[in-house]
């Protein structure tokens, strides 16, 4: 506990936080969780390795995924031409998560290298498509505007639901 006492100290303190109950935090992993949340969005952190560490450092395994999924959903979103260096920095230390954690955040990231890819003009390969997540899926069926990455999908994607979703999205709609 020492070391997560120390950890959530240095964190808050980095970020700003001066208003978090540390006792309480570092007691009860819902209220981590929502600290890790902020610390995330306070975009004054230390490196996203750094933090990568400190999180996948927490206790509860499943609070420990969700924190390095959060840092990786935030990276992707906020700092996309960071991302794909940040993600190789994060992949080295998601191997302190479980081992089934430690695949879904490395799932993840795959997930938002393609996702980065296709909103920079590349057109994804039936391979990548197919390795992606249900989740990268429908988000690109939902919001790709790629004519090329929704073709595909309306062919390839994994369940009825997505490739109703990109076929429907790759009709012209009468005005």
């Amino acid at each position: 506990m020492t070391t997560l006492r120390a950890d959530l100290a240095a964190l808050f303190e980095a970020a700003g936080l001066t208003d978090v109950d540390l006792d309480a935090t570092v007691a009860d992993e819902h209220a981590r969780s929502a600290a890790y949340r902020r610390v995330i969005a306070a975009a004054v952190v230390p490196s996203p390795r750094d933090l990568a560490a400190v999180l996948a450092r927490d206790p509860e395994p499943l609070t420990a995924k969700t924190a390095v999924v959060n840092l990786v959903d935030h990276l992707a979103t906020t700092a996309p031409s960071k991302f794909q260096q940040q993600a190789a920095e994060i992949a080295a230390e998601a191997n302190q998560l479980a081992p089934q954690n430690r695949e879904f955040v490395r799932q993840r990231l795959l997930d938002w290298n393609l996702w980065l890819a296709t909103e920079n003009g590349q057109t994804p390969s039936v391979a990548s498509l197919s390795s992606a997540s249900d989740w990268m899926q429908r988000r690109l069926a939902d919001f790709s505007a790629s004519p090329q990455t929704l073709a595909l999908l309306a062919e390839h994607g994994r369940t009825k639901k997505i490739r109703n979703t990109a076929a429907n999205r790759t009709k012209p709609t009468n005005r």
